[in-house]
């Protein structure tokens, strides 16, 4: 089963994020980008396990630089 993770540039757009998506009732967490996907940015991402295209919808629509989508599967 593969986790899907909305990239960001920063970790400070991480924490934004993950606060602007919990008020709009989607529910999220912070995680490290998978090494194979950070081409840019910090190496956060955050974890949206519903909605994620309408997650990456809000964020884009409060000003969160996203770098890209990555999926990390749930298997260590």
């Amino acid at each position: 089963m593969e986790k899907p993770l909305i990239m960001v540039s920063s970790v400070t757009y991480a924490m934004k994020g993950k606060q602007i998506l919990n008020n709009a009732g989607i529910r999220c967490e912070i995680e490290r980008t998978p090494k194979r996907d950070m081409t840019t940015g910090c190496g956060y991402s955050l974890y949206v396990p519903k909605n994620t295209d309408e997650a990456e919808k809000i964020l884009k629509e409060n000003n969160i630089k996203i770098i890209g989508r990555a999926e990390r599967s749930n298997q260590k």
